[in-house]
């Protein structure tokens, strides 16, 4: 221990004078060491400094250390106790643990190693209790102010998807249908299976029925039923008793008794073995649980939501997966749409996920450009969100800060995403307007871009694909204005050019 250090104040109280020299040469490097022969001293000496532990001899001529222990536990209850005696009387013992408290009862003849180990773990536990003490009184403090703070978040976290369902949208979206159906059945406490592919944001929708719920200020609980075997998922889901199991060395809640009165998401539900499915279905059927290695079942009041990317109705079919469990889980089914069904969101959404990335990376950046919309929303997004949250962040990184963040960070596979096929010629073609001449020289200009966008604006590779010299395609960009420095305007530029030459 440093010198800068306060030692901890041990009294040592014996009315035998080479008994208190002993102890003392013992402690004294450790602690900080007061002696007294009787009772009468120790309590002057008590009085008079903070002492953390007292080590007592039982025999004393006037009263007992249990005896003057127990006083000591009515007039200074923050302080260690400890008996030190030649005599293991059972009665004595039994007395200093109930009258006076006593943290340990050491035997003489004691060694040196042992009475340290002793006192240096009566010397962290009076710390402790010191800790929880202040930790009680802030929490006296604190405890309405935290209430508040709980209770108002939950609130806002409620408004949220109270208004907005929590899903980004167009006033158009075929996602509107979604969200009022699960505004609908929101406060009805029926179990609701959402189907989509990944990514379609089924745990949003999740969210939404909780939070529009009579249950919305109890716990919301998410497991992915699909990443743990049965033995972990039984335990996650269901808890466990201490040993139940090798590693299982304390008790553990299950997520089902942690939800009670709230909700519990099960995501990748299809994904459980048919002997998990037989104890997931008691748990649905009976509203009780027990947790492994217990013999005792607990009741609980949660509301199942279920999701799941397969086909449920194959699934059973197939006898993969229950049908009493599948009708049991599917009181009601939503079907989540995958992101090329709801084209119109991706650019509030693809900007929704801007901000979101910008307040999570700590980067800056000012929106995307026409091109890089065009392109994402040309995409067609097979693994929906998601995919579409991970291109964004990783734009978001590769640009500089402050940037527009244009086509040319999108990743090969959304930046030559092939033009969609539901349009024909005849709708392409019916965009231009004006002579022959004209109509040609636009979708010559349109060619033109999109061929520079899908190369990253690499001429070189642009002009082979065309057929052209770069001096041919240099030609070209100049005719068009069809220059990157104002890649937002340029197609636009490009037109206005064309109908001025015309």
């Amino acid at each position: 221990m440093s010198s800068s250090e306060t030692l901890p104040t041990v009294l040592v109280v014996d009315d035998e004078v080479r008994s208190l020299e002993a102890l003392e040469r013992t402690l004294f490097e450790d602690f900080d060491v007061r002696t007294a022969k009787n009772a009468a001293e120790a309590e002057a000496i008590l009085e008079q400094e903070w002492v953390q532990i007292i080590l007592c001899d039982q025999r004393m001529p006037e009263v007992t250390g249990v005896q003057f222990l127990t006083q000591v536990r009515e007039r200074w209850p923050e302080v260690i106790r400890i008996i030190i005696s030649g005599y293991t009387e059972a009665d004595d013992i039994i007395d200093g643990l109930n009258e006076a408290g006593i943290y340990q009862y050491i035997t003489k003849p004691w060694t040196p190693d042992q009475l340290l180990r002793v006192l240096r773990n009566a010397s962290r536990m009076f710390n402790l209790q010191r800790q929880n003490e202040l930790l009680a009184i802030e929490l006296r403090m604190l405890g309405e102010t935290a209430e508040t703070t709980v209770e108002k978040r939950k609130a806002r976290l409620r408004d949220r998807y109270s208004d907005e369902d929590g899903i980004i949208r167009t006033k158009d979206s075929p996602m509107n249908a979604v969200c009022q159906t699960l505004r609908q059945i929101a406060a009805y406490d029926l179990p609701v299976l959402i189907t989509g592919e990944s990514g379609t944001g089924k745990e949003l929708a999740a969210r939404s029925l909780h939070y529009n719920s009579l249950r919305w200020n109890k716990p919301f609980v998410v497991e992915n039923c699909g990443a743990l075997s049965d033995e972990l998922l039984e335990s996650e889901l269901f808890g466990h008793k201490r040993g139940a199991f090798t590693g299982a060395v304390e008790d553990h809640i299950g997520l089902f008794e942690r939800a009670d009165g709230g909700t519990i998401f099960l995501d990748e539900i299809g994904e459980v073995t048919p002997s998990f499915q037989v104890k997931l279905l008691r748990v649905l059927q009976e509203g009780e649980i027990r947790p492994v290695g217990s013999n005792r079942t607990r009741k609980v009041d949660v509301r199942v939501i279920a999701a799941t990317n397969r086909d449920m109705d194959e699934e059973v079919r197939l006898e993969r997966f229950r049908k009493d469990l599948y009708f049991r889980m599917a009181g009601i089914v939503v079907t989540m749409p995958t992101l090329e069904e709801r084209k119109c969101d991706i650019p509030v959404l693809a900007d929704y996920l801007l901000k979101q990335a910008i307040r999570e990376l700590g980067k800056t950046a000012k929106g995307f450009s026409q091109e890089a919309v065009a392109c994402m929303t040309r995409y067609q997004w097979p693994g929906n969100v998601r995919e579409m949250q991970n291109e964004i962040q990783r734009m978001l990184v590769m640009a500089s800060d402050n940037a527009v963040l244009e086509a040319n960070l999108l990743s090969p596979r959304v930046l030559q995403a092939a033009p969609e096929e539901d349009i024909s010629e005849i709708t392409l073609l019916s965009e231009f307007r004006g002579s022959l001449k004209e109509r040609i020289e636009k979708l010559e200009a349109r060619i033109v871009h999109e061929t520079l966008v899908r190369n990253r604006w690499n001429k070189s590779r642009a002009a082979k694909e065309l057929g052209l010299s770069r001096v041919g395609l240099r030609g070209k960009l100049e005719r068009y204005g069809l220059e990157k420095a104002d890649q937002s305007d340029m197609l636009e530029t490009g037109r206005d050019k064309i109908s001025e030459e015309a």
